[in-house]
């Protein structure tokens, strides 16, 4: 038998071929339309208040809406995701993410854009869990971290082609169709992410699972697996062992640490106020004094820096570790939110405050905006990979929805108390990953399990 050390070493000198770049790349389009989709709105906010007379209440619901969206899709999406393959079902995924680019476009009403706004939600939902699922299931340990991470690159992509976008847009004299133009061009994307999905292979995971070994060899393969029958051996043993005994729930004892942890690296993710502040960008800036087409630049900076660290994580994740990233984000994440809160609380050099938001997210983007795609999908086993990965990606957006409805009814009392807020949680972030959680790069899917004690 191979023992785990044996089966790193074989890992470690799998090749990168193209196959697998472009099986990559496919899913991380998903990536981009989640991205562009999330940030998106924080172009159309003042237009949307001014048409349809919102409050910062109903604002909050206008955003929040897809973000309900998103926990219903991400809990849902592991059951398509079982049953037809992560492939196939990321097709379905693209067919909603053009029909709420369109519906968004053609909105005729207050509930026909919330309701459209709420299908986007389902997709990016549903993208957070099998495009991240499907890369780590194709993905040779050695390169996981970098491949599952660029999932998370083409998020920050699709955040950086929104509010670039945004500008361009605000720039061509549209008028009161302008809002329109910003939600309706990710329909381009859309429709090539759908059609691209049908030159790249099914997961070899997910075959073995179906009884389909033969093609699960031919796709280990392919993708550059340099031992692909000892590879797809210990696939079956480990999923051979798991059916063995008595039905798998991802709830049961023996896997209360992967969930755990899985709950509590997306509940922090979205404690930083990461989306909350890029939802809100603009009118963070506005609060600030800076003029529409100001804001709209600085926003550009900020998705720009967001893209570069993300491109330094991707680098450094499979040699740095997971753990000793998010300990890095937490300290720095913490120092720049406490001085973005400073700046509001006081009244003072808010002139400046695009200086702190870029260090934010700097750390935020090397860390956890890194970090989390990659290590959901590392800590669960087979049989319950994608409940488990539909359990993070929940947590994650059920936080998301939680804080972005709150952002403004909070912002409307004093600007200082979410970044306050956020603040302290990631200090709070700092001693919870330090002490408890396990480092897990450079380790097979299958030796993760035996590391957990879960098998």
């Amino acid at each position: 038998m191979t023992s785990a050390a044996d089966s790193t070493k074989t890992h470690q000198h799998a090749v990168l071929t193209w196959p697998l770049v472009k099986s990559t790349a496919v899913a991380g389009l998903g990536g981009l339309l989640f991205g562009f989709d999330t940030a998106v709105i924080a172009g159309a906010t003042k237009s949307l208040t001014n048409l349809f007379h919102l409050t910062p209440a109903s604002l909050g619901l206008t955003v929040a809406v897809a973000l309900w969206g998103t926990i219903i899709g991400a809990i849902l999406a592991g059951i398509p995701g079982d049953k037809y393959g992560r492939r196939d079902s990321l097709r379905g995924l693209a067919i909603l993410f053009l029909a709420s680019a369109l519906g968004c476009a053609l909105a005729w009403n207050w509930l026909s854009f919330v309701s459209f706004r709420f299908v986007a939600g389902l997709a990016i939902g549903g993208s957070s869990v099998l495009g991240p699922m499907y890369i780590a299931e194709i993905a040779p340990a050695k390169w996981r971290g970098r491949l599952v991470g660029f999932f998370q690159f083409s998020i920050v992509f699709g955040i950086l082609v929104a509010y670039f976008s945004n500008f361009v847009i605000g720039t061509m004299s549209f008028g009161e169709f302008e809002w329109r133009w910003k939600l309706g061009i990710s329909a381009v994307p859309a429709a090539i992410f759908f059609f691209l999905l049908f030159y790249i292979p099914r997961s070899p995971r997910w075959l073995v699972k179906k009884g389909r070994v033969d093609e699960a060899r031919q796709v280990l393969a392919l993708i550059g697996e340099e031992n692909a029958e000892e590879e797809l051996r210990q696939i079956v043993e480990s999923i051979d062992l798991e059916h063995a005994g008595e039905k798998q729930h991802l709830f049961s004892r023996k896997f209360r640490f992967p969930v755990f942890l899985a709950i509590t690296v997306a509940m922090f993710n979205q404690l930083a106020g990461i989306n909350s502040i890029l939802y809100y960008l603009n009118d963070i800036f506005e609060r600030a004094g800076f003029t529409k087409v100001s804001g709209d630049i600085q926003a550009v900076v900020i998705g720009a820096t967001n893209l570069c660290f993300t491109m330094v994580a991707m680098t450094v994740i499979d040699r740095l570790g997971r753990k000793s990233m998010l300990l890095i984000g937490s300290v720095g994440t913490c120092l720049c939110l406490a001085i973005v809160s400073f700046f509001f609380h006081t009244g003072t050099h808010e002139h400046l405050l695009i200086f702190p938001l870029i260090g934010y997210i700097a750390f935020f983007a090397f860390s956890q905006g890194a970090v989390i795609w990659v290590y959901i999908s590392e800590v669960f086993p087979n049989v319950v990979r994608a409940k488990g990965q539909s359990l993070g990606s929940f947590t994650h957006w059920l936080m998301t929805a939680i804080l972005s409805w709150m952002f403004p009814l909070l912002s409307a009392h004093s600007a200082a108390v979410p970044f306050a807020f956020f603040s302290v949680m990631m200090a709070a972030q700092f001693f919870v990953v330090l002490f408890i959680f396990p480092e897990t790069k450079g380790i097979s899917l299958e030796d993760m399990q035996k590391k957990l004690g879960i098998v």
